[in-house]
C-alpha cells in the first residue's frame, strides 16, 4: 500500500517520471528474476553442503537437540 502511496505522490509532482517508472518496473522485475533464481539455489547448496559437512558430529553427539 505505502508503494502506490508513493506512486502516487511521485505521479502529482512528476507524471512523466511516474509513468517511466511503471513501464520500467516490469522490465527491471523480469531482469533480476534469474539473479533471484541464482541466490535460492546458491543457498540450497550451501545448506545441503553444511548439512553433509555436519552429519559426523550430529551422529556423535546423538542428534538434533530439537
Amino acid at each position: 500500500m505505502i508503494k502506490f502511496l508513493l506512486w502516487l505522490l511521485l505521479l502529482v509532482f512528476s507524471p512523466l517520471l511516474a509513468l517511466l517508472a511503471l513501464v520500467l518496473y516490469p522490465l527491471v522485475w523480469l531482469v533480476l528474476l534469474p539473479f533471484r533464481l541464482l541466490g535460492v539455489t546458491v543457498t540450497a547448496v550451501l545448506a545441503a553442503l553444511q548439512g553433509l559437512l555436519m552429519l559426523p558430529a550430529r551422529l556423535l553427539r546423538g542428534g538434533s537437540p530439537r
